[in-house]
């Protein structure tokens, strides 16, 4: 299965079709080059806020109440794209209201048939604690797809070892992650998080990220990072456990999902196998001793 992932420069449309239409192309492109599953960034719906009066923009709680009317709008669009270029779609995120009042994080996966599943975000960022109008998820998933079970880490999310465990042991042997950083250090934090959950269960992990300048929102302002697709660090996978890195403005890489179980009885090393001894009485709690 070729997966591409994104490596997405945030623009300024002027309308919900010119954020749309530029989507579309995205998506297009990455087709084009052979993509069968394409993976686009977290946040990406906040891009169609530029449309917005700046006084509205420029505030995330104005700017997310705006943008609601566009659900719909938005689910149709990753319909349609996934099902005329026939990919397996995962359309980024939209913070979505909930009957709380408050919003989540909620990543988008489409189907050339039509079908569109979610996986909502799981643990908050400071700063989306912080603005006090977001809540995580409640629950984690995994999709059987035709290409094989995937799961999806929004983010933050891929920083935490046991949410891709649980996803992996239900079968995922791709994991996806939207994400958006805007700083070094957290660009760093996701690559080394993708990275660690790849070598950990394993499985293959492909990032999408935002990238660019977008002054004129508080959420999207300066975006770091680049795209890339990970395996294991072990024996048939490459030595730097890196599959591909972003190459005009995609990380893009054929994957062999059943690789995993050919390549079982030759791995080096076998964290899945042996993550359970990290729960021996003897040894889930560490000792103090004084020297």
């Amino acid at each position: 299965m070729c997966v591409a992932a994104a490596q997405y420069t945030i623009g300024e449309p002027a309308d919900f079709v010119a954020f749309a239409t530029g989507v579309a192309a995205q998506v297009a492109h990455a087709a084009k080059r052979g993509a069968q599953l394409v993976v686009l960034p977290e946040y990406l719906a906040l891009e169609s806020a530029a449309m917005l009066a700046p006084d509205v923009r420029d505030d995330l709680a104005r700017s997310l109440d705006a943008l609601q009317p566009c659900w719909d709008d938005y689910l149709a669009l990753a319909r349609e794209v996934a099902r005329r270029h026939g990919v397996l779609l995962l359309a980024g995120t939209f913070l979505l209201r909930m009957p709380s009042g408050r919003y989540r994080n909620r990543a988008l996966l489409a189907t050339p048939g039509g079908q569109v599943a979610f996986q909502d975000k799981l643990a908050l960022t400071g700063y989306e604690r912080a603005s006090g109008i977001i809540e995580p998820g409640d629950e984690l998933k995994v999709f059987a797809t035709d290409c094989g079970r995937l799961a999806i880490d929004i983010c933050y999310d891929v920083e935490f070892p046991l949410y891709a465990r649980a996803q992996a042991q239900a079968g995922a042997r791709l994991l996806l992650v939207p994400s958006c950083t805007d700083t070094a250090a957290g660009a760093n934090r996701v690559r080394v998080g993708c990275r660690a959950r790849a070598l950990e269960n394993p499985l293959y992990v492909a990032c999408a990220v935002t990238a660019g300048e977008a002054p004129w929102s508080p959420a999207l302002d300066s975006n770091t990072g680049g795209a890339g697709i990970y395996a294991p660090i072990d024996r048939g996978f490459p030595a730097d456990g890196v599959v591909a890195r972003s190459d005009d403005g995609w990380a893009i890489a054929t994957l062999d999902l059943a690789a995993f179980d050919a390549h079982a009885g030759q791995a080096q090393v076998a964290v899945a196998r042996d993550w359970p001894a990290q729960t021996r009485p003897a040894v889930e709690r560490a000792r103090v001793e004084s020297l």
